[in-house]
């Protein structure tokens, strides 16, 4: 259970994801504390972000910037595992701190993004702005429906952290073999990443609309404002 609700992880890896984050806590030393992970992922993070704008120097830095994905994660995702494994999970103070985390590792490594060479900015903070309008939407389902979702559909955190990383090693060996494609990859990024935007968006209106409605079933009366003279 976690604050408001009942916790629902529905995306494609979370039964592998918690079986080896699982293992992984049993091998941390008891030195190392929750706060002391949630401290790494946060600068992993940073770490993300300045790696890609570092791009604009080097492509080699894109090797960097998986790395930090890969301590993001750990730090993001084992904080609450070994919380839960050793009996001193922090319901409220914890899923709070989780949330801001979050908000923050997503806002410096989209901005990242957009000052690499690949991405265009504009684009990129649209992501992230939506990304956390979703993340809060699933915050007040969570507070005023009851339901805990870590993703919309089958794509969560580490799936998207995943996707980098292959996007990463692609692009990273094609500079190094010096690998021509048909069209520029900023052109190519910069569309696809449009096309998520305006799903995203979509997505999030749909919700939205669909949240008012589950309130107006609940709550009827407070829906009727419009009639009143």
């Amino acid at each position: 259970m976690t604050a408001g609700g009942q916790r629902e992880i529905t995306s494609l890896l979370a039964g592998v994801e918690r079986r080896v984050l699982q293992r992984l806590a049993a091998r941390v030393p008891r030195s190392i504390r929750s706060n002391h992970l949630t401290v790494l992922g946060t600068i992993a993070a940073a770490g993300a972000g300045t790696a890609y704008a570092l791009t604009n120097y080097s492509p080699r830095w894109l090797w960097v910037a998986s790395l930090m994905l890969v301590g993001n994660w750990l730090g993001d995702s084992l904080d609450g595992t070994l919380a839960r494994a050793r009996g001193t999970q922090r319901p409220k103070y914890g899923y709070y701190l989780d949330h801001v985390v979050d908000a923050f590792s997503t806002t410096v490594i989209g901005l990242g993004i957009g000052l690499s060479p690949y991405v265009d900015l504009g684009i990129a903070l649209g992501l992230v702005v939506v990304y956390l309008a979703l993340s809060i939407n699933v915050y007040l389902e969570s507070t005023v429906f009851g339901v805990f979702k870590i993703s919309y559909g089958r794509i969560g955190p580490t799936e998207v952290r995943l996707l980098l990383i292959a996007l990463n090693t692609t692009l990273a060996l094609a500079a190094l073999w010096e690998v021509k494609g048909p069209w520029p990859i900023a052109l190519v990024a910069n569309w696809t990443l449009a096309i998520l935007l305006a799903g995203m968006v979509a997505l999030f209106v749909g919700r939205f609309a669909k949240n008012l409605y589950r309130l107006a079933r609940l709550e009827p009366q407070r829906f009727k404002w419009w009639e009143q003279d």
